[in-house]
């Protein structure tokens, strides 16, 4: 049987005085890709926000390793290896890209291994290596992604949750994101992705969840999902 790493249940969040979402229900697998799909506004990014920590939650429970953390700070979360790749990236844009990869590994204190991880990174992302010295804000938006990929990843999670890491970048940088996403899980670490390609993120998904409104509306296989006329006809404009 799947060992379950994250469960969310019944999940409700309010956001600018709004209820975003509406009593969710998801669960990701360990060695999954999952995808949570969905429009502009659908509740994506706040149930994100809320297994972090970032928004506090008005009702349910969410579950990691089998144990609620429900109220759990985001810096909490990263020691226990739920590590997040935040909409906009968020790069520490006056530092060079070798120092936000330090950053990443600020938990831990096996100085041979951050060396060792810093220098994987490069080979995943060989961009960042091309840039090292550089400043992080001088960097293109699909090159901070990928730095903030690889600085989440510098901590080791056991989970990596990605909100929208596509958004607002070339066709070319999207390609090669999604790239490095399938790369990354076919390494062994679980993924949650959040996106709005839907057509992308089913493509390189094991299951995924159809958010509208708030809730989850639809749920299963990645390519049962991108087959169904109903997603084909909301997501894919077919």
């Amino acid at each position: 049987m799947a060992n379950t790493l994250l469960k969310v249940t019944g999940l409700k969040v309010a956001y600018g005085g709004i209820q975003a979402v509406k009593g969710v229900d998801f669960e990701v697998n360990e060695g999954e890709l999952v995808t949570l799909i969905g429009s502009n506004g659908a509740g994506k990014t706040t149930t994100m926000k809320a297994i972090t920590g970032t928004l506090p939650m008005l009702g349910g429970d969410i579950e990691y390793l089998g144990k609620s953390i429900k109220g759990r700070g985001a810096w909490d979360l990263v020691k226990e290896g739920l590590a997040m790749v935040p909409e906009g990236r968020g790069v520490f844009a006056r530092m060079t890209i070798t120092e936000n990869l330090q950053m990443g590994a600020y938990i831990r204190s096996d100085k041979a291994g951050i060396v060792e991880d810093i220098e994987k990174m490069f080979v995943l992302f060989p961009r960042l290596r091309e840039r090292k010295d550089q400043l992080a804000g001088t960097m293109s938006g699909g090159e901070q992604q990928m730095l903030a990929m690889g600085r989440a990843l510098m901590s080791r999670p056991k989970v990596l949750l990605l909100d929208e890491p596509s958004m607002g970048l070339s066709p070319i940088m999207v390609d090669k994101i999604f790239e490095v996403v399938r790369d990354v899980s076919a390494r062994g670490v679980t993924i949650l992705l959040v996106e709005q390609n839907a057509s992308r993120a089913l493509g390189i998904a094991n299951r995924g969840y159809v958010m509208e409104s708030g809730n989850v509306t639809m749920n299963g296989d990645a390519k049962q999902l991108l087959s169904d006329p109903r997603v084909r006809a909301a997501y894919l404009g077919e």
